[in-house]
Parts: structure tokens; C-alpha cells; sequence
């Protein structure tokens, strides 16, 4: 059956460190601001749109992100959601500040889907890495990476380190889109799919779908009737309002 669909953005970025002088390492180690030489950029933005095989990237130039900022801020603006993880604070938050950095416009309020937030939020699991994520309930985890890697990208532009870099970047992408999947059906709805393309309140907001059934209702301590909504395509529960419950009736019995 045919579906509306949202246009959710799957993307990670990597960042550099910054370059800087200091005495001694350490644990504890203070280094003030004014010991930075070089600040932090984005190496690279590997993104995908849910449901498509292709995942794209994007790369600085030499150190300089402005162009990758601005190209991403199109392709972001198009998305429905966008779907990271720790994406509500480190990937956005990053984005924009190296927008802001390059006096670029202003981004949208983005909505956003951390799949971070959810796994902490709704389970108990022994990490909330994406990487142990992965492999516990996908079965493959991320590419194993060095610090190398980051040094030759930022100090030689080493060609073939920012090649692997890509990779990298793209598996956990695409590693993303199939722990976001497993977290799906336990995460509340930012976005009701079917309003989004014009449906009645009734239809399943995370697909869509008509081929739905009341299955019960549930009276808050307030008061408020709720029913209880499930997703016959895809085992997905919800609930709707009292309204939008007649509304449901007098749909299934026209």
C-alpha cells in the first residue's frame, strides 16, 4: 500500500580539532582560549534521505568549511526532520556556529530526531554509543578509526586519509538509519505524516497509513478521552483525540 512519506534527512558530520600550544599534557590540563592557532572546521557532512540507497558528502576545502556549510544548509532545508545522533547537541549546534563564524544566513528552527535522546529517554541499555547500538540490535557496529587519520587530514591534507575519513563517516550514517529504524516505533512523533500531506487527524502519524484500527481508549487523570490507535502495516500504536475519534468513525462508515 501506498503511503505518504516525510523527508528525513539522515546525516553525521566530523569535525577537527583545534590546533593549539600548550606546556605538558595531562589529565586536568587548562589550555585558555588564546592558545588556539587554528579553530576547529567540518572536514567533512555525509548525509543520506531516508529510505534511499545513495549516501552523498561533502568536504572542506583545505580547512575552510564555508562552501560545505553552505551546501548542506540547502539540503537541510529541504528535510521534514533531521535525524543524528547527539545531533541536538554537538552536530547542530556545530553547524551553526560555523554558519554563524562565516556570517552565512541564518538557519532555520530545525526539527530534529536525536536518536541519542530516544535511546536514553526510552531504554536502559548498558551504552548509548552509536557504535554499541549497532551492534547490539543491527549486528555491525562502526568502522574502527585512529587518531592518525584526523592529523593527516588537518595537518598534510593527506588525499588518501580524507578518503577513509568519508568512509567512515558514511557507514555511520547509513548505521544510523538502521538504529534510528529500531527506535522508530518507540518514538513519539515530531512530525504527523499524515497532516504533513493533508490526511485526517486519524491516520497514523509516523506513516500515514489509513489501514488503521481503534483498539480501546484511555481517560487521563484531567479527564481527557484519548483511543488508542494501531497501525495494521506496520505494528505501530498511537492515540488519537475524541474528535478526531468521530472523525475516524464517520470515515470507516461512509
Amino acid at each position: 500500500m501506498n503511503t505518504p512519506k516525510i523527508n528525513r534527512l539522515i546525516w553525521d558530520l566530523e569535525v577537527s580539532p583545534c590546533i593549539g600550544m600548550f606546556w605538558r599534557p595531562g589529565w586536568r590540563v587548562n589550555i585558555p582560549h588564546d592558545n588556539i592557532i587554528q579553530e576547529s572546521a567540518i572536514i567533512c557532512a555525509c548525509y543520506k534521505w531516508e529510505g534511499s540507497k545513495k549516501v552523498e558528502h561533502l568536504e572542506w576545502n583545505k580547512g575552510d568549511d564555508r562552501e560545505l556549510c553552505e551546501q548542506f544548509i540547502e539540503i537541510a532545508n529541504q528535510a521534514d526532520e533531521l535525524v543524528a545522533h547527539n545531533g541536538d547537541k554537538f552536530d547542530l549546534p556545530w553547524l551553526k556556529a560555523r554558519c554563524l563564524f562565516h556570517e552565512l544566513d541564518p538557519t532555520p528552527i530545525y526539527k530534529t530526531v536525536d536518536t541519542l535522546v530516544i535511546a536514553r529517554r526510552r531504554f536502559k541499555f548498558n551504552s548509548n554509543r552509536l557504535d554499541y547500538l549497532g551492534k547490539h540490535l543491527c549486528g555491525e557496529g562502526k568502522i574502527n578509526t585512529e587518531y592518525g587519520m584526523w592529523r593527516d587530514i588537518l595537518l598534510d591534507n593527506c588525499p588518501k586519509a580524507m578518503k577513509k575519513m568519508v568512509k567512515y563517516c558514511k557507514q555511520d550514517v547509513v548505521l544510523l538509519e538502521k538504529v534510528w529504524k529500531k527506535l522508530e516505533p518507540y518514538h513519539t512523533p515530531k512530525t504527523h505524516v499524515g497532516r504533513l500531506h493533508g490526511l485526517d487527524k486519524w491516520t497514523c502519524p509516523f506513516t500515514g497509513s489509513t489501514n488503521v484500527q481503534r483498539r480501546g481508549r484511555v481517560v487521563t487523570a484531567g479527564g481527557t478521552v484519548k483511543y488508542r490507535m494501531f497501525n495494521r502495516d506496520t505494528g505501530q500504536w498511537y492515540q488519537i483525540s475524541e474528535k478526531a475519534n468521530k472523525d475516524y468513525q464517520e470515515a470507516k462508515n461512509s
